[in-house]
């Protein structure tokens, strides 16, 4: 982590920002971009990190980054302002996107706008994670765990949690300790004496 310290007005205006300028999906684009690139108070590793446990946690993935990044750059008040920062500009927005749908709704240039935004928040996701999975899959095996999270997820229907259980477990064996060439050779002797 940054050595440099956050204010926690910096904190706050920081992710008003995010939440007021980010769409939908996106929004972990902006994040990124905002405190690993423009700010620096973060690394890929960490925001890497902090976007995995903010997956695995219950409800939305915005809110729990703004959470976890908030109490990580100015401890617990620094998470309450940072989700406060992130929620506030989508309850805005919403309520008052609520209203207009709610009027228009027979409209096809809201509906046109909508899918649009859609649009621009799957690229921005793609975008982000093309980035970040250049500088942490480093083998056949990061790639394949990945691949097998996906698949698992989206063709066979698992939870995610269910997927983590799995697809971690197996990662755990296979990226576990191995034995020293010495250590093995002295086990298969001993067990060959065991033989004899």
């Amino acid at each position: 982590m940054s050595e440099r310290k956050v204010s926690q007005t910096d904190l706050f205006v920081t992710f008003l920002t995010i939440g007021a300028i980010s769409f939908g999906g996106g929004v972990v684009a902006y994040l990124r971009d905002a405190l690993v690139r423009k700010k620096k108070w973060i690394d890929d590793t960490e925001f890497l990190e902090l976007t995995s446990i903010s997956n695995t946690l219950p409800g939305l993935n915005a809110t729990n980054m703004a959470i976890l990044a908030g109490d990580r750059l100015g401890g617990p008040l620094g998470s309450v302002l940072a989700m406060i920062g992130m929620c506030l500009p989508a309850f805005i927005f919403m309520t008052a996107a609520g209203v207009v749908y709610g009027s228009h709704v027979d409209r096809p240039l809201v509906d046109a706008a909508l899918r649009g935004v859609a649009a621009a928040a799957t690229g921005l996701i793609a975008a982000t994670w093309f980035s970040i999975g250049k500088k942490s899959l480093r083998g056949f095996y990061d790639g394949f765990f990945v691949l097998a999270a996906v698949v698992l997820v989206n063709y066979f229907k698992l939870s995610v949690p269910v997927v983590l259980v799995i697809v971690g477990g197996v990662a755990i064996f296979t990226f576990r300790p191995k034995p020293k060439v010495d250590e093995k050779a002295a086990e298969e002797e001993q067990w060959i004496k065991s033989l004899g």
